[in-house]
């Protein structure tokens, strides 16, 4: 069972190829990095070396 509903559009989109792909909302409300590489991923974690960047958002 979840412990939270996600909604398409809000939590997730579906990419051209038909994956899900979670969205920055979704991983903030999850609450923490599961250290795939994700493309939204707020926490700034770079699978390529295994670190986490800090990044800055009001620049983005």
């Amino acid at each position: 069972m979840a412990l939270f509903e996600i909604k398409e559009g809000e939590d997730f989109y579906f990419n051209e190829q038909g994956y899900k792909v979670f969205t920055e909302k979704f991983h903030l409300k999850r609450g923490h990095c599961c250290k795939s590489g994700c493309k939204h991923c707020p926490y700034g974690y770079d699978k390529k070396t295994d670190t986490f960047i800090k990044t800055n958002k009001k620049n983005k």
